[in-house]
């Protein structure tokens, strides 16, 4: 070594003979990386088809249950107005069942509208002081 460069260290004498260059191994990751997300992408679409066409069957038959209490349910009235009818003459007995069933209608959706604004807004009712205090640590204030 007369050329007066110092010889490399000893760790850097190592040969890198077989080893693919770093573009070859850039290039090699992002083919990976692209086969990795396609093949999730192809995996979640399968997995949400299959939930979709199972609650979509869930949902046909909810629906067909709903139309036979609604049918049941109907039967019931007219049941309850026939059976009146058997004290009263059948327009009585008819206005009677009609006039409960407002009551109930009535009663159900005061409760109902109650309940609904016990839940609105939406919002937590401490949420201004947790975001008073999260604005306050952003800030490096104490607390």
């Amino acid at each position: 070594m007369t050329s007066g460069t110092p010889p490399l260290p000893r760790e850097r004498r190592r040969t890198t003979k077989g080893l693919r260059p770093l573009p070859q191994l850039t290039k090699d990751l992002a083919e990976q990386v692209r086969r990795l997300v396609a093949g999730e992408l192809a995996l979640f679409k399968a997995e949400m088809s299959a939930k979709a066409k199972s609650a979509g069957t869930g949902a046909g038959l909810l629906a067909g249950a709903v139309m036979f209490l609604v049918l049941a349910v109907g039967t019931l009235v007219t049941t309850a107005v026939l059976a009146l009818a058997l004290v009263f003459p059948a327009w009585l007995a008819a206005l009677i069942v009609a006039g409960v069933l407002i009551v109930l209608a009535v009663v159900v959706g005061l409760i109902g509208r109650a309940s609904l604004k016990k839940g609105l807004p939406p919002v937590p009712d401490d949420l201004k002081q947790e975001l008073d205090a999260d604005l306050k640590a952003l800030k490096g204030d104490r607390l």
